[in-house]
């Protein structure tokens, strides 16, 4: 055991051999060395010693426990089930074995047997957290029933009499239990026996987390629709905490429903359960009016009471009612609210809500004002008035922010934006004063500036103006180097050397930003979006294996928490764990990785037709299977993780994230059909039976070949979508979602060459079943079609010729298009490789046919049939085509080795010295990048070569 846990699986092995040679019947041992040899690699041997012990239903502890580690690391939960389930047959009084049997249920989800398995446990020990494991597992029995009805007629009500007796007979001990049963009433909409439980003597237990009560309360309210009481709490609850955002929006929204119903409180009783309602504005008017006034006594300064006031003032304008209730202007108030909170950082979160509120005349006249109030001194040589502390600049920046959300920098024209850029940088530079004690760890107080001036740059080049990305790399990289952890900037650099077609520097980048866990799933898009795409094979496997890596280990940490719920009574995030689970499992990103990855492995690995056989074996691949949840498609990504400080209507809408998803969706459906065709070649090309055994055939090899067509009608349609889409010439804010390849695919020719591969294979499939003879319609259609695929392909490379990166009037711009579209011909040049192997193994068994009757006849010459001729000539030009293109390759790398790259200059601008550095990294960056992906595109090529001259027949 000692070796095990030290990694020495060899030595582990060898000292159980030696105990087993001694007591060949100690299961202990056998099981330790089948860990050993699980770990060495020897799964099936592991297998069969650890069925060996688990037939023979072992109940010593230290079996058991061992055996339950390997059935883990086998990833064989359902195993251990099987383990437990003997042991308690053979100790039926062993308290624990059935917990371990019912958390191994846990571990599988076997709702109904762990419900089974809770009273078991408590009718051996009468404890209650047993008793209420298995009401838990009732919820659970609900939560995953398909039908709706069933969960409400059956599995809750039983839940909630099981609960009812304990509260009958007074034995409800802990707050968990107390949870439990809420969360059943509120699961079956009881939600005023729900309240009655939370404000009765059971809800005196709930004391764990802050106002746990009061917010259940609220909760039910809501449900109930009983505004006099949201209202009367959410006011409480503000005269305690004044700072409390949520509550503010309960007592708002709570005032207008009461208004909108007219609801006058009665003459005599109480106004609510909860005491004192305001139904009307003026008491709401007054009583946040009596918050500002209490926040001016208070120790530190709160926030909550002054934007309260702009909330109310929205609200009411929303309603029509303008200034009725002297609630002040709400310039005036922002201007004050600044004077109060401009030297925090969130000072500018906070206005962002509420500029809606400024008549757009009285913008400039609203940041002059600002300005004014901060107290900057004059800088002599540089007319910049600077900041001359920390909070100073913090005012200034929040200034910035604001007249970037305001759009006064987006109206002004190329040399005024240059002039800002510059003002902007010199501020950055200079704020670096403040953080020199920084750790590298902390962020410099001036990068905004730096991140706010990269903005304006990415607005010049969008209209048109070249060298401005340049610009961009340069000063992102310069903020890098001063505050190497500010993920903004790397967040940035990423999405922009993406756009240049270079992927070699994002992947260090990427890894710098060190994603952890549900990242993989939020921002990992940045990464395998254009990591393939960009020709980086390599990176590209790595990184779809880190994606999948995190969404498979998601599976069995999912059920380590769970079960850890279970121990602790935390029922209440269990239904949460479920969801999370769910949620990564039908991610949108989870699928495209799977799918990508797989596509993937088989461009690289799979050369002929038998590796192809083995790629597709091995990751148990086929045709009629679709495994991507397609009703239920999650689209996690984060796609506001960029800052920005855009106006409403530059920024990301919601109608740009609905179309993204449909555009992921198609793309993510063609390339899932894609795989699905390419996995159903090599079955086809196992014998046909001949015509009589018309049972084979109709089970077998016809109904592969009528999968493929179906798949072939589906793909069809799905580029006709993806083309519709395409005709609405979707633009996306610049920092918004990436667009896919698709448009590529479409323009590029790639998809017409990769359709009409597959519509070869279903003619060539006709011929295979039907013969040589009487076949000459079917030939000519083959001939055909190797005709038009040499056409389509030489199309396709042509749309590849260009230099990748060229430097025009002192500004180097690059043709990440072209890379894209190499990177397309590689993948196509490789499915019509798999699809020539197809037709190779039909021909050749036709062919030595031909030769036995040739030399039967003693004929000096059997008529060759055409399709011999047309197989032959067109592998030949896929050949001449392929080196053509390798040639061409092998010139683009001559050039790129070649390219000097030059000084670049935005005409209106001096380059620092400092800035002169970093532009020659950057470039230097990117030309290694770009000389990477032909590099690698190359050697794939050259491979396929190979395969090519194999094919001749």
């Amino acid at each position: 055991a000692d070796y095990l846990d030290n990694g020495n699986n060899k030595m582990a092995i060898q000292q159980a051999d030696k105990l087993l040679k001694k007591h060949k019947d100690l299961h202990c041992a056998k099981v330790l060395k089948a860990i050993g040899l699980q770990r060495t690699g020897k799964q099936d041997e592991a297998y069969a010693l650890a069925q060996e012990v688990a037939a023979l239903e072992p109940t010593d502890d230290n079996s058991l426990q061992a055996l339950t580690i390997l059935y883990r690391e086998m990833h064989r939960p359902e195993l251990v089930t099987k383990l437990y389930e003997a042991a308690v047959k053979k100790v039926p009084n062993s308290e624990e074995y059935h917990s371990h049997l019912f958390m191994a249920y846990a571990r599988v989800g076997e709702y109904k047997k762990m419900q089974q398995a809770g009273m078991a446990l408590y009718k051996i020990v009468p404890k209650n957290p047993y008793y209420f494991w298995s009401v838990m597992s009732l919820i659970m029995q609900s939560i995953s029933a398909q039908d709706e009805n069933l969960s409400k007629t059956m599995f809750l009500p039983l839940a909630e009499r099981m609960v009812e007796k304990m509260v009958k007979e007074d034995k409800i001990e802990a707050e968990a239990e107390v949870e439990l049963y809420y969360m059943i009433l509120e699961r079956l909409e009881k939600y005023k026996e729900a309240l009655d439980v939370v404000r009765g003597k059971l809800g005196e237990k709930l004391t764990s987390e802050l106002q746990s009560r009061e917010n259940k309360c609220m909760a039910m309210y809501k449900k109930l629709r009983r505004w006099p009481e949201c209202n009367a709490l959410s006011r409480r609850l503000l005269l305690k905490n004044s700072d409390d955002w949520q509550f503010y929006i309960t007592y708002f929204d709570s005032v207008f429903q009461l208004i909108d119903e007219s609801w006058t409180p009665p003459a005599e009783e109480e106004h609510s359960l909860e005491g004192e309602v305001h139904c009307c504005v003026e008491q709401a008017v007054e009583f946040i009016e009596e918050r500002i006034t209490e926040e001016s006594k208070s120790s530190r300064p709160l926030r909550g009471p002054y934007l309260a006031k702009l909330e109310l003032i929205r609200r009411l304008r929303h309603r029509g009612c303008n200034d009725g209730y002297k609630l002040g202007d709400p310039e005036e108030l922002m201007f004050q609210y600044f004077k109060k909170f401009g030297d925090k950082p969130c000072c500018f979160t906070d206005l962002k809500v509420f500029v809606d509120l400024l008549p757009p005349s009285q913008y400039t006249k609203f940041i002059q004002q600002l300005l004014e109030v901060i107290p900057l001194s004059g800088a002599a040589e540089n007319e910049v008035a600077l900041p001359g502390d920390i909070k100073a600049l913090q005012q200034h920046l929040c200034v910035v922010q604001l007249s970037r959300l305001l759009g006064i920098y987006h109206a002004m024209d190329k040399k005024e934006k240059l002039t800002v850029v510059r003002e902007l940088m010199f501020r950055y530079r200079h704020g670096l004063e403040f953080g020199k004690s920084c750790l590298k760890t902390e962020l410099q107080f001036s990068d905004y500036y730096c991140l706010l001036a990269v903005h304006l740059l990415l607005d010049l080049w969008l209209e048109g103006e070249e060298a401005a990305v340049w610009q961009c790399l340069t000063l992102l990289e310069e903020g890098l180097a001063h505050s190497p952890s500010n993920a903004q900037f790397k967040l940035l650099l990423i999405r922009i050397y993406c756009r240049l077609g270079a992927f070699e520097p994002v992947a260090e980048l990427y890894s710098s930003l060190d994603a952890k866990h549900i990242q993989h799933d939020t921002i990992g898009y940045l990464l395998t979006r254009y990591a393939e795409s960009l020709g980086h094979y390599a990176a590209a496997s790595q990184s779809c294996n880190f994606a999948l890596r995190f969404f498979h280990s998601n599976q069995k940490d999912t059920s380590e928490y769970i079960i850890q719920a279970y121990k602790y009574g935390a029922f209440e995030k269990i239904p949460e764990f479920i969801a999370f689970r769910n949620r990564l499992n039908s991610s949108l990103h989870f699928a495209q990785v799977r799918t990508e990855r797989m596509l993937l492995d088989l461009l690289l690995e799979a050369n002929i037709s038998t590796s192809l056989e083995e790629s597709i074996k091995s990751m148990s691949l086929s045709p009629e299977e679709d495994d991507i949840p397609w009703k239920d498609l999650r689209d996690n990504r984060d796609l506001t993780v960029l800052f920005n400080w855009d106006p409403k209507d530059r920024d990301i809408s919601e109608e740009h994230r609905k179309l993204s998803l449909e555009e992921e969706t198609l793309w993510l459906r063609i390339r899932s059909l894609t795989l699905r065709l390419v996995s159903g070649l090599p079955a086809l090309s196992h014998p046909v039976q001949p015509k009589n055994s018309e049972k084979a055939a109709e089970n077998g090899i016809s109904s592969r070949i009528d999968t493929i067509r179906a798949l072939l009608r589906q793909l069809e349609a799905v580029v006709d979508s993806g083309k519709k889409f395409l005709e609405q010439k979707i633009q996306y804010p610049v920092l918004g979602p990436p667009p896919t390849r698709m448009a590529g695919f479409l323009s590029s020719g790639s998809c017409q060459c990769q359709t009409s591969l597959f519509y070869l294979v279903s003619d060539i499939y006709e011929l295979d079943a039907n013969g040589l003879e009487d076949s000459a319609e079917i030939q000519e259609r083959i001939g055909n079609s190797f005709k038009s695929l040499v056409e389509r392909l030489t199309d396709l490379f042509n749309k590849c010729k260009g230099d990748l990166i060229e430097v025009r009037d002192g500004t180097l711009k690059t043709h990440p298009n072209l890379l894209e579209n190499l990177v397309f011909f590689v993948e196509t040049i490789s499915i019509a490789l798999w699809v020539s192997s197809y037709c190779d193994s039909v021909l050749r068994p036709f062919k030595s046919n031909l030769q036995k009757k040739k030399k039967k006849k003693k004929e000096s010459s059997v008529a060759m049939p055409p399709v011999f001729t047309h197989f032959l000539d067109y592998v030949t030009e896929l050949q001449t085509l392929t080196s053509n293109v390798i040639d061409h390759i092998k010139g683009l790398e001559i050039i790129l080795t070649a390219l000097k790259l030059e000084e670049l200059s935005l005409k209106d601008t001096l380059l620092l010295q400092e800035e002169k550095k970093f532009t020659k990294t950057v470039q230097g960056k990117v030309q290694s990048s770009y000389h990477h992906s032909v590099q690698e595109i190359g050697e794939l090529l050259k491979k396929r070569l190979d395969t090519i001259k194999k094919l001749k027949i």
